[in-house]
C-alpha cells in the first residue's frame, strides 16, 4: 500500500547548514506517526521541509505516491496536508473565526467554509462559543485548540502537529491528547512531534526516534525500549 507521506532521504537545513541528514519516514492513513527526541534535532525542522516552508537540499517527499519535494505550501495543503507550528501561532488582535478563516484562504470554492467552521466547532465547543470573540483572550490550552482547528479547516488527510501540549499544565495536555485521538478515530491521519514521549506512545501507531538529525528508531511502539530511549535522551 502507498503511504499517504513518504519522507525519502531528506536533507535540509538553514543558510548552509545541514540539520536533517538523510532521513527517512512514512506516515500512514488513518494512523498517528509520532516523532520523538531531544530538542533541537530537527524534528520542526523536518516537519517545515513536509510542509514546504523549507527546500530539501537532498532527498524526495511524496504525497500519496505524487512527489511535493518542491511543490509550494499551498500546493501541498490543496494535496491533504495541513500544519500547525509550535506555540499555538494565532493572530491576537483577531477574533476565534477570523483566525480559523486563515487556514482556508487557499481552498476557495472548494467546500462550504460555513460547514468547515461547524464542524471544528462540534470537535473544540469551547472554540464555539467563542467564534466572536477576539484569540488574545483565551487562555493556553484553547489558543493551542484554535491553532489546531485552524489547520483542521482544509480538511486534511492528514495533520502534522508539532508539540501541541507544550507550555500547558497537565489538565490541559489530557485534553489536547483527548482530542488528538478524537480527530484520529475521525479518519484524519496524524503527524505529532512531542516531548512528552509517554503520553505520545501511548496513543501511537508507530514511533520514530531522531537525534542530531538522524533518525535512531522507527517501529511500532513496543519495540521502542528503555535502553534505546536512554541512549537518546540520556536519562
Amino acid at each position: 500500500m502507498i503511504p499517504l507521506l513518504k519522507v525519502e532521504g531528506i536533507h535540509a537545513g538553514y543558510s548552509g547548514s545541514e540539520v536533517l541528514h538523510s532521513i527517512n519516514l512514512e506516515a500512514r492513513d488513518g494512523q498517528v506517526t509520532i516523532l520523538i527526541g531531544p530538542n533541537g534535532v530537527g524534528k520542526s525542522t523536518l516537519l517545515k521541509a513536509i510542509i514546504g516552508l523549507i527546500t530539501p537540499t537532498a532527498g524526495r517527499l511524496y504525497v500519496e505516491g505524487k512527489e511535493i519535494t518542491r511543490a509550494s505550501t499551498a500546493e501541498i495543503i490543496k494535496l491533504g496536508i495541513s500544519y500547525s507550528p509550535q506555540g499555538a501561532t494565532i493572530f491576537p488582535s483577531m477574533t476565534v473565526q477570523e483566525n480559523l478563516e486563515m487556514g482556508y484562504y487557499t481552498l476557495s470554492g472548494k467546500e462550504s467554509l460555513k460547514s468547515k467552521l461547524n464542524d471544528v466547532g462540534e470537535i473544540f465547543p469551547i472554540l464555539k462559543a467563542r467564534m466572536k470573540q477576539k484569540a488574545g483572550l483565551l487562555s493556553g490550552g484553547e489558543r493551542q485548540m484554535l491553532a489546531i482547528g485552524r489547520a483542521l479547516i482544509s480538511s486534511p488527510k492528514l495533520i502534522l502537529l508539532d508539540e501541541p501540549s507544550s507550555g500547558l499544565d497537565v489538565g490541559k495536555q489530557a485534553v489536547i491528547f483527548e482530542k488528538l485521538l478524537e480527530l484520529n478515530k475521525s479518519g484524519i491521519a496524524i503527524l505529532l512531534v512531542e516531548q512528552n514521549v509517554e503520553k505520545a506512545i501511548k496513543i501511537a501507531d508507530q514511533v520514530y526516534l531522531m537525534s542530531s538529525g538522524q533518525m535512531k528508531f522507527s517501529g511500532e511502539p513496543a519495540r521502542l525500549t528503555e535502553t534505546v530511549l536512554s541512549s537518546v535522551f540520556g536519562q
